[in-house]
């Protein structure tokens, strides 16, 4: 499998990034241990998690992060994986933070769950829009020459803020983000192609798209409105369930039955089909949803493929 560089790095990822939110939260620890075998089996070697995952069970989180940990130990790899983990989100004991204090306390709490000496790529999760940019990038700093971090990226930071940290970055010989966690696939296009894409292009970043899948919509098992009641996440998808999502629903299977495929592979093939995006984030629960994701690097969609489903998707 051909790995691609995380730009203004050294560190080498296969073109899928698997999501650390499922472990601890729908899949126990020996569950997660075995859907971690197998795609690293697969020879995939990128995994996403963050501090506050699986918040939403325990009010705290860190599951997701002990769970990776604890499986790392066992299989003695952790050499062989890039490891991406966040900051700043918001738990029932606090709200967004990305002041140096809670960023230096994060860190370390972040490396004893996941029982390694460093992190590979760190990211602002939320920002707090309060806490000055010069002072989230001096505790990075300060994390990168502990050598407890090896490169910075950003999620959820406003285009301004964004911009301001980059700038201050420059002026202060301070660390760069190399990497980008947008919102963004066939069903949540608009905000990062018209308030983003321009600044990946600026800073030259690298882009992991979360949610890659809309939650599970672009998968195709929501056809109904009793589809909805079935899973964890039925709700939550529900929104997408207008003349949009169905037209995209009906783009993808026409794309699925031409190459044989399935909706969630093509919708992931699309996302890799921008040269702009490096490695979608996206979860697994079952050997059959795992194998949706291995096949999407080996689809390439051809241009009428792409029309399609760019026209149903705006």
């Amino acid at each position: 499998m051909q790995k691609k560089t995380i730009k203004n790095t050294d560190l080498s990822v296969a073109p899928i990034n698997f999501g650390g939110n499922v472990f601890g939260w729908t899949l126990n620890e020996k569950e997660s241990f075995d859907i971690l075998d197998q795609f690293t089996d697969a020879g995939f070697n990128f995994i996403d998690t963050a501090d506050t995952y699986s918040w939403w069970v325990n009010g705290k989180g860190g599951q997701s992060e002990e769970i990776i940990g604890k499986w790392m130990k066992e299989r003695n790899n952790r050499n062989d994986l890039v490891i991406a983990t966040k900051v700043g989100s918001e738990t029932k004991e606090h709200g967004y933070d990305i002041s140096k204090k809670h960023i230096l306390k994060s860190v370390d709490e972040s490396l004893q769950r996941l029982q390694t000496d460093h992190i590979d790529l760190y990211y602002t999760h939320f920002d707090d829009d309060k806490t000055p940019v010069e002072e989230t990038l001096e505790a990075y700093d300060e994390i990168i020459k502990a050598g407890k971090v090896r490169y910075i990226a950003a999620s959820n930071v406003s285009p301004e803020r964004l911009k301001e940290s980059f700038e201050a970055a420059e002026k202060n010989g301070l660390p760069k983000y190399v990497a980008l966690q947008p919102h963004y696939n066939l069903l949540e296009r608009e905000k990062f192609e018209s308030e983003y894409e321009q600044l990946v292009k600026d800073f030259d970043l690298s882009v992991f798209t979360y949610w890659s899948l809309a939650a599970g919509f672009l998968t195709g098992k929501y056809r109904s409105e009793e589809d909805f009641a079935k899973t964890t996440r039925g709700e939550g998808v529900r929104k997408y369930f207008d003349d949009k999502g169905k037209a995209v629903l009906k783009a993808l299977d026409e794309v699925s039955a031409k190459h044989n495929s399935s909706p969630a592979t093509v919708s992931l093939a699309w996302l890799l089909a921008n040269p702009l995006i490096t490695a979608p984030i996206v979860s697994a629960t079952s050997k059959n949803q795992l194998e949706t994701l291995f096949a999407a690097p080996k689809l390439n969609l051809d241009s009428k493929d792409l029309q399609i489903l760019d026209e149903a998707s705006k």
